[in-house]
């Protein structure tokens, strides 16, 4: 263990003697500037690669360091972060001292430095250049959830229907429910924008509830590539085939993630940072049920249970305001959920699962001008 640790030593053991690059790499989030600096001009461009659409030249809000090195070793002692309900295995550790949180990514040796100040990644970033690119979406969403957005564990995505009205809607489900599969099924069609996957965020605004998303592409697995023909190009032709001739329960829990490119495999401009959200459907079916599929508005002041299919924590990341950081024993708060969702019209799905029976349901009901989505 090191002696006297401040911000400084926990600095120079993350830095080491790394000389930076005199290039860097500039996002813009449309209300967060952040710019990115590095040892090493592969992950950059990388990384400028992944974040393309919003790549800026402009005044950052703040800085960002991604040191390329061995896995470090920092000799502090480390507390692992608890895993939400139904995760199994260590994931994240975390060293606090006042002002500033370490964490150490237990199955890569990544190491993270979070400080109002400093904000560092170091470690084999290459290697692990998706838990970069989380860190630095973790900036923007501390950003956000400072002033009042909130939250939640879904995807969202923008309808520009028949009557040219642009509708915003998340996709929220329990785990393994399938929410980007669907997501990724209904932005094969005409009229969708990818606004986000995973993380949403929402605010209840005078003008009506507000969903914003962040700069993340939807990373998805075998099961979900190869039953949709706008993911194919994503794996060679003979693996999917060989795929798809394995079970489908086991295709089903196979986990492999790939990235999906939104806007190279669905063209230019499709993709939103903030739209009006209308509508929440929640994914309550059942893979192997057969009981026929069912989508139902209901009230979520009623049906509190469902509350569970989009709640999400801050994480190990979020840092408050007055510098201190989020713990792992914190609850939910359902009714700042109940709060920021009034007016939205909530939907839950149950039966059997099926994909495109359902994205054609919700397409008919978003083209119901008649209808309160």
């Amino acid at each position: 263990m090191p002696v006297n640790i401040d911000i400084t030593s926990l600095e120079d053991t993350l830095r080491g003697n790394t000389e930076l690059l005199d290039e860097s790499l500039d996002l813009d989030t449309g209300n967060y500037k952040m710019r990115i600096r590095s040892n090493s001009s592969v992950l950059l461009e990388r990384l400028a690669d992944y974040f393309a659409h919003i790549v800026s030249t402009t005044t950052p809000d703040i800085e960002i360091l991604a040191i390329e090195s061995r896995v470090l070793n920092s000799g502090l002692d480390f507390i692992d972060w608890a895993r939400e309900p139904g995760k199994t295995g260590r994931k994240d550790a975390y060293f606090d001292i006042p002002g500033v949180r370490v964490l150490l990514k237990v199955r890569t040796g990544m190491l993270f430095l979070q400080s109002e100040k400093s904000r560092i990644a170091a470690g084999p970033c290459l290697q692990n250049d998706n838990q970069v690119i989380n860190f630095i979406n973790t900036q923007y969403m501390n950003w956000l959830q400072r002033r009042g957005w909130l939250i939640c564990h879904a995807a969202a995505l923008v309808y520009h229907g028949q009557d040219k009205q642009n509708r915003g809607f998340g996709i929220a489900g329990f785990s393994g429910g399938g929410k980007s599969t669907l997501m990724l099924h209904l932005l094969g069609h005409d009229g969708m924008f990818y606004l986000t996957n995973d993380r949403l965020f929402i605010r209840n605004t005078a003008d009506g509830v507000l969903a914003r998303g962040i700069p993340k592409l939807p990373r998805v697995n075998p099961g979900t590539i190869v039953h949709d023909p706008n993911l194919h190009s994503l794996i060679p032709s003979e693996q999917r085939h060989s795929l798809l001739s394995m079970p489908a329960g086991k295709l089903w829990e196979l986990e492999d993630k790939y990235d999906v490119s939104i806007e190279q495999l669905y063209g230019p401009g499709r993709i939103v940072n903030e739209a009006p959200l209308d509508a929440m459907l929640l994914l309550n079916w059942q893979r192997g049920s057969d009981k026929p599929l069912k989508v139902e508005q209901v009230d979520l002041n009623r049906r509190r249970d469902l509350l569970g299919t989009m709640m999400k924590s801050p994480g190990p990341f979020y840092q408050y305001a007055d510098g201190s950081f989020h713990q792992d024993t914190a609850g939910f708060d359902e009714q700042a959920y109940l709060d920021q969702l009034d007016g939205v019209s909530i939907y839950e799905v149950s039966g059997g699962i099926d994909f495109p029976r359902l994205a054609e349901s919700w397409l008919e009901l978003l083209d119901d001008t008649h209808h309160s989505v």
